[in-house]
C-alpha cells in the first residue's frame, strides 16, 4: 500500500500532462475539414460544395465576411440560429475552429455570374429588392445588403448569387422564429410582411445576381 502511495502523485501528473496535451491540440486544418471533415466534424463540401458556391437550401461561403460566418458559427451553438445539421458542428469546431473555418472560406475566390443580372426588371422581385414595399414599412433589400446584394460588413450578409431555395429558407426561419440573430429584428419584420409568393421572388432576383461587382472576381 506504501508503494502505490509513492506513485500515485506521479501517475496523476503524467494523466494531467496527457490531458492537458490532448485539449490544446489542434484540429486538422481548415483546407482538410472544407475537403474531408475531421472526425464527428463532416466535410463542409458535403453540403456547400468543393467551391464554397452551395446549392439548394445550402449557402453559399465563399467570399462571405469572416466575422459574418463566425457569428452564424457562434449563433448555431447559442440558439440563436436553430439548424440541425450545423448544432453538432459548430459545438465540434470551437472557438478557434470558428474563426479558422470562416477565414477560410473568406479568401476562396468566387467568380462573377456567367449569365445575364436582371436589374429593374418589373419583376415583383426586382420591386421590392430595389425600391422596396413602404406602404408596409418594408425597405429595400439593398438599402442594407449593398448594391445587387454584394454585402455590408459583418451585419449585413451578401445575398447576391446565394442559391434561391437558401434565401427563402432563411426568410421562412425569422417569420418562424428558428432563426433571431438579425440585427435590431430587422428581418423578422420584414419576413412577416412578405408574402410567399414575394419570397420566392425575391430569392429568385437575388440568386441570379452577380455575387461580385461587374467584371471583377472575388
Amino acid at each position: 500500500m506504501p508503494r502505490t502511495r509513492k506513485w500515485l502523485p506521479m501517475t496523476l501528473i503524467a494523466a494531467g500532462a496527457f490531458l492537458a496535451h490532448g485539449a490544446s491540440a489542434q484540429t486538422a486544418s481548415p483546407e482538410i475539414i472544407a475537403s474531408k471533415g475531421d472526425g464527428a466534424i463532416v466535410a463542409c463540401a458535403t453540403c456547400h460544395g468543393s467551391d464554397g458556391a452551395g446549392t439548394g437550401t445550402f449557402p453559399r461561403l465563399a467570399g462571405l465576411n469572416a466575422e459574418y460566418m463566425r457569428r452564424q458559427l457562434e449563433d448555431f451553438t447559442n440558439g440563436r440560429r436553430e439548424n440541425a445539421v450545423m448544432q453538432p458542428i459548430a459545438e465540434a469546431l470551437g472557438e478557434e475552429g470558428w474563426v479558422a473555418m470562416s477565414n477560410y472560406f473568406a479568401d476562396m475566390p468566387v467568380a462573377a455570374a456567367s449569365g445575364p443580372v436582371p436589374g429593374e426588371d418589373g419583376s415583383v422581385g426586382a420591386r421590392i429588392a430595389l425600391r422596396g414595399a413602404w406602404n408596409r414599412q418594408v425597405p429595400a433589400c439593398v438599402q442594407c445588403h449593398g448594391p445587387g446584394g454584394i454585402g455590408v460588413g459583418e451585419d449585413f450578409p451578401a445575398i447576391a448569387g446565394q442559391p434561391a431555395g437558401y434565401i427563402v429558407a432563411q426568410l421562412k426561419a425569422w417569420r418562424e422564429g428558428t432563426r433571431s440573430n438579425d440585427p435590431l429584428e430587422l428581418m423578422r419584420h420584414l419576413a412577416a410582411e412578405l408574402s410567399d409568393e414575394e419570397v420566392e421572388q425575391v430569392a429568385d432576383w437575388f440568386a441570379r445576381q452577380s455575387p461580385v461587382p461587374a467584371g471583377g472576381t472575388q
